[in-house]
């Protein structure tokens, strides 16, 4: 935390260029007329609501100079929402196997994962995690120069030290709520529920539950070989399957399962449930193999059957039979900057430096696990059942594929002076009018991390430029050179709106926080918020966000429209690839895999000549 008493804080962007980006934003959206009427809406609402608003946004920033405008309405939108957490919420990240196929052994692996994410969690609450710092250029300041120097600073002065290195340490102030921590569902609000000196890990398998000490009487990480010993006890269990698995509960409406938790509560069964709450995370045993396949992979990690889950937990650690391992996590709590670094780390520690080998033998003294109980009666039994049909109907109805265009990559993008971001957001866009023949609401997360409590901004990757390039491509009537013009265009004006987004100048947030105000202080709704344009805006037909890492396999998420497509991506250095989700209802994701491997093969053309 050196950082982060002298972090900069989020800036309440200015009234008249948040107008500006917006229009800009819904000008490929919507024809003359409507951009017209847009237009007199837009300019009504800054003369007028928007003055009067955007002064009590001022002032209430600065009367919270502790956090960011935003922090406080984006918890709150999250967890006010009543949809179901897995799909609709939670993200999946994957890790890459270990090169050495016998540290993927299921035992081995998840004991190697375990006793790292609890020495990352040691060195956070002793205060000795590392901080975030994204590096502009690493060779410079990725240094022990750096480290000394930015040490030996006070804390009120070390980011501006770490400035004239031009490194810029980000936001650690979600990093508590990754352990110890879940999201208890409550009527029409959840709450997150934490424990800060939480000692012991749940683990599930087979849909049953148990617990153990990682830590002992003094707070200290008990032996690796202790840590396996319990972990084999669970695998070795030979209990049968749960036949009313618990956990299948945590994947339905919010008020209908806080309504069953408060009943499971008064049954008897609220210290069981507290253990789960308050353990350090979950770590998820399932019984099955992956084999390589990637479709399964996405399934497996974004949903799943809900049998051997608990989705309001911080983060569960799920391992499959074959050793793959990833996550899937709460996204109230946090966003991917605080989940990608402990993941990295996790990555790290366990393929260079593992504790656990494959022929290390289990310890047989100070085996602490227990098998948690639960008094179920005919009415929760009930529950169950129903849960699992609908749970399974709806993961049915998801049309789920992948893809992975070796025909260009991030230093072919960098090559052809072009933004790799750029270059997939194009193929998104290209893929969909492709498909569709229309442009929609395109939602890029953009983190805000490098200020005091930032969340994240919208990027809008659908821009003239992007719309003027799809056209002039399907249309077949312009040269390689031309396209390659209007690809430039491209790339410039995204990486320009990428800038403004990280650096908290994007409008999203903004006009999310003036809507808040006004409700907040019973004013009347401006119009501006019910209107056509904005509405079709904020419609993400094309949800999209990325985390690259080499130690990412692959990355995910649910559809946020109902119409829409939910797409994780990443530029790898040996080629591009993207998850996408649907309904089938609505869309067919192989449909649009097909349409993005094309439209990759098209500006891999434009670029190559």
């Amino acid at each position: 935390m050196h950082f982060q008493k002298s972090l900069p804080r989020l800036p309440v962007p200015e009234l008249a260029k948040t107008g500006e980006r917006y229009l800009k934003a819904i000008r490929p959206l919507i024809s003359n007329d409507q951009y017209k009427t847009a237009e007199q809406r837009t300019h009504n609402f800054l003369n007028k609501e928007g003055k009067v608003l955007q002064e009590s946004l001022v002032t209430l920033d600065k009367r919270n100079k502790h956090t960011s405008y935003i922090s406080e309405y984006w918890y709150d939108l999250y967890l006010r929402d009543r949809s179901p957490l897995p799909v609709n919420y939670n993200p999946l990240i994957v890790f890459v196997n270990d090169s050495r196929p016998e540290y993927n052994n299921q035992l081995v692996r998840s004991t190697n994962m375990l006793i790292s994410a609890v020495r990352f969690m040691l060195s956070l609450r002793d205060q000795i995690l590392e901080p975030e710092v994204y590096h502009l250029n690493p060779k410079k300041s990725d240094t022990q120069l750096f480290r000394t120097v930015t040490g030996m600073l006070p804390e009120a002065l070390s980011w501006y030290g770490a400035y004239l290195f031009k490194a810029f340490p980000l936001d650690m102030s979600q990093f508590v709520g990754l352990f110890g921590a879940t999201r208890i569902p409550c009527s029409t609000k959840d709450k997150i529920f934490r424990d800060p000196k939480s000692k012991h890990v749940v683990v599930q398998k087979n849909g049953n539950f148990y617990i153990f000490d990682v830590l002992d009487a003094n707070g200290n990480l008990i032996s690796p070989l202790e840590m396996l010993g319990n972990l084999s006890k669970i695998i070795k269990d030979n209990a049968p399957k749960a036949e009313h698995p618990l956990g299948i509960l945590t994947t339905q409406n919010r008020d209908e399962w806080a309504k069953q938790r408060d009943y499971l509560e008064a049954g008897g069964n609220s210290e069981a449930l507290n253990k789960i709450d308050s353990a350090i995370f979950n770590l998820v045993l399932d019984d099955d193999d992956i084999n390589d396949d990637k479709h399964k992979i996405l399934r497996k990690y974004l949903h799943d059957d809900g049998l051997n889950r608990w989705f309001d937990k911080s983060f569960s650690l799920i391992v499959t039979r074959d050793g793959v391992a990833g996550i899937n996590f709460e996204h109230s709590w946090g966003d991917g900057v605080a989940v990608l670094r402990f993941f990295q780390d996790i990555y790290a520690e366990t393929t260079k430096n593992p504790f656990i080998h494959p022929d290390s033998k289990p310890s047989d003294s100070n085996i602490t696990v227990r098998k948690l109980e639960f008094k179920l009666d005919d009415k929760i039994k009930q529950w169950i059942d129903d849960a699992k049909k609908e749970y399974k109907t709806w993961c049915g109805s998801l049309s789920i594929d992948y893809i992975l265009y070796e025909g260009l990559n991030k230093g072919d993008c960098k090559k052809y002076k072009v933004s790799p971001d750029c270059i997939m957001q194009l193929g998104f866009q290209a893929a969909h009018h492709l498909l569709k023949g229309s442009f929609v609401g395109t939602y890029e997360s953009c983190s805000t991390s490098a200020f005091k409590h930032g969340r994240t901004e919208t990027m809008r990757p659908c821009t003239e430029k992007t719309k003027a390039f799809c056209e002039t491509l399907h249309a077949n009537k312009s040269s390689v050179e031309d396209l390659r013009g209007l690809l430039q265009e491209c790339s410039s004006v995204h990486t320009e709106l990428v800038k403004q987004a990280a650096m908290g100048q994007g409008f999203d947030r903004h006009m999310f926080a003036l809507m808040k105000i006004a409700e907040e202080n019973n004013l009347p709704r401006p119009e501006i918020f019910d209107s056509y344009e904005y509405k079709y805006l904020n419609k993400s037909i094309l949800s999209t966000s990325t985390l690259s890492s080499p130690s990412v396999l692959a990355g995910g998420f649910g559809p946020v429209a109902k119409e829409g497509f939910g797409i994780g991506y990443s530029a790898f250095p040996d080629k591009l690839g993207a998850a996408v989700t649907s309904y089938k209802s609505h869309n067919d994701s192989t449909q649009f895999i097909e349409a993005l491997h094309k439209s990759f093969i098209d500006i891999t053309k434009v670029l190559s000549g």
